[in-house]
């Protein structure tokens, strides 16, 4: 009665169920926010090295998983366009990584990986999430403000630099606990 697979059980996508089993290197064409997997990392690594120069390596990105940070993407048209890395722990979040593909910015994808990841957090009861920024990244600076964020000190010398380092802006919100269960 039709092989293997119940169509029933997989909505009738038969196509989907053997890409994922045969070709797990390809990425699904669904839209929006999902969880960062090791496959992504190509990806990832092309926009962190296309935004940044210091980039952070592909081991810290295979750190970060293993040990079950929550990392994000967005996905549009099968590409990833942005991506977030966060810890939380005690009532406490950090965002390590916020970035967006160079060729998206501006249109409000910074933004929504940044609400996303704090909506995570307050899934998670997390008090304050903190996160540190070059004071020389005004852009981000900016947006971290309007989302809500202060700076709450500097760490001296943390970024690597080209005559040196660079200090960190540290900045903190507060967030209102909204439900409790779990996170996506």
């Amino acid at each position: 009665m039709g092989g293997f697979v119940n169509r029933a059980a997989i909505g009738g996508d038969v196509s989907a169920l053997i890409k994922t089993a045969f070709f797990p290197w390809v990425v699904e064409s669904h839209d929006g926010f999902r969880n960062m997997r090791s496959r992504d990392l190509p990806q990832v690594l092309a926009i962190e090295q296309a935004c940044y120069r210091y980039p952070w390596s592909e081991s810290i990105y295979r750190d970060c998983l293993r040990i079950g940070y929550c990392g994000k993407v967005f996905v549009q048209a099968s590409e990833i366009c942005a991506y977030g890395i966060m810890s939380t722990g005690v009532g406490e979040a950090h965002i390590l990584n916020l970035c967006v593909d160079p060729r998206f910015q501006c249109r409000g994808m910074g933004r929504a990986m940044l609400d996303h990841l704090l909506d995570i957090a307050r899934q998670r009861e997390v008090d304050t999430c903190f996160l540190e920024v070059r004071p020389s990244n005004k852009v981000a600076i900016r947006l971290y403000k309007r989302a809500g964020f202060r700076k709450v000190g500097v760490r001296r010398g943390y970024y690597p630099a080209a005559l040196g380092r660079e200090d960190a802006v540290v900045m903190s919100i507060d967030l209102p606990v909204i439900g409790v269960g779990q996170a996506n």
